[in-house]
């Protein structure tokens, strides 16, 4: 019988899980846990970490999966690189679900960096208003700089004292252009800093700073180990015979 474990947290991988349900095909969604209060699913849930590749495969084995679907975030990178390990090791086909890439177009201004150290260096200087649009899990390497003015955008409120001080706004993706454009002509930003996430449901930040002529600080995505991937949540069911 086929079981499948879906490796979730973003708006694709809940499509998935719809998909899943519709097919009535017999599926968990897994959480890594990061916010307090995950959407919930049409299939059954877990929330939390697997413990590392053998951790994942003790899980594997143990509840018969038979297809691993990643349709984690892009710089989960981590959790991606312990299910290709895990999946090779145990012999269970795995999938990827990406999202495509955003690239600069007209009116863009970007500067590439290639990791969060680098996206730090970027933001040396003169103090500015900074839109740090990267969640909470990696804002603290960003104290190194704290001649600046922070707006952070957050899923849940911080439970505890942030690493610098900070406006926060609470809220849950996705965002619209014009709901970002006035955030940040309310917040008088003057530097947007963006991991790239690709796809729709982020991206409008990325149009409002083109619209109002922001420059961004553009962090690559992670280079992951080689695994075969789809871009559409039909790609998937297809590679699953569905």
């Amino acid at each position: 019988m086929t079981r499948i474990l879906l490796l979730g947290g973003t708006t694709e991988a809940n499509l998935v899980a719809q998909a899943l349900a519709k097919a009535g095909l017999a599926a968990v969604y897994s959480y890594a846990g990061r916010t307090e209060a995950p959407m919930g699913q049409p299939i059954h849930m877990r929330v939390g970490g697997f413990g590392g590749v053998e951790g994942l495969q003790a899980y594997l084995k143990a509840e018969g999966v038979t297809h691993v679907i990643d349709a984690t975030h892009p710089f989960a990178a981590q959790m991606s690189t312990n299910a290709v390990a895990a999946c090779k090791a145990e012999g269970v086909p795995l999938i990827a679900l990406e999202r495509a890439l955003w690239v600069a177009g007209e009116g863009d201004r970007w500067t590439h960096v290639p990791d969060l150290p680098a996206a730090v260096a970027a933001l040396a200087g003169p103090p500015q208003r900074v839109f740090l649009a990267i969640g909470r899990q990696h804002i603290d390497a960003f104290a190194a700089q704290p001649q600046h003015s922070y707006l952070l955008r957050l899923v849940d409120q911080p439970t505890g004292p942030l690493p610098f001080p900070a406006e926060v706004v609470v809220a849950r993706g996705p965002f619209d252009v014009a709901g970002d454009t006035a955030l940040m002509q309310e917040h008088g930003t003057e530097v947007v800093v963006a991991k790239n996430a690709g796809g729709k449901g982020a991206v409008a930040k990325i149009a409002a700073a083109r619209a109002l002529g922001l420059p961004v600080v553009m962090i690559d995505r992670p280079v992951l180990p080689p695994r075969a991937v789809v871009h559409s949540v039909a790609g998937v069911m297809a590679w699953l015979g569905a």
